[in-house]
């Protein structure tokens, strides 16, 4: 399965805490941060509700 690099690029305040537990959830913590995740259907819908926050690029 291929994976994905999700790295923070704006700051979750102001967010919803809906958008902050998906950052959560996928091990993002801090701006600037970069995690490698599976590609899933359930990780693209998650990527879905935080596209602001984020750059995402697969590898």
């Amino acid at each position: 399965m291929a994976k994905l690099k999700i790295t923070q690029v704006r700051s979750k305040n102001g967010s919803t805490q809906r958008q902050i537990a998906n950052l959560r959830s996928l091990g993002i913590r801090k701006i600037h941060q970069t995690v490698e995740v599976e590609k899933t259907p359930v990780t693209e819908g998650q990527l879905a509700k935080i596209r602001h926050l984020v750059e995402v690029e697969e590898c």
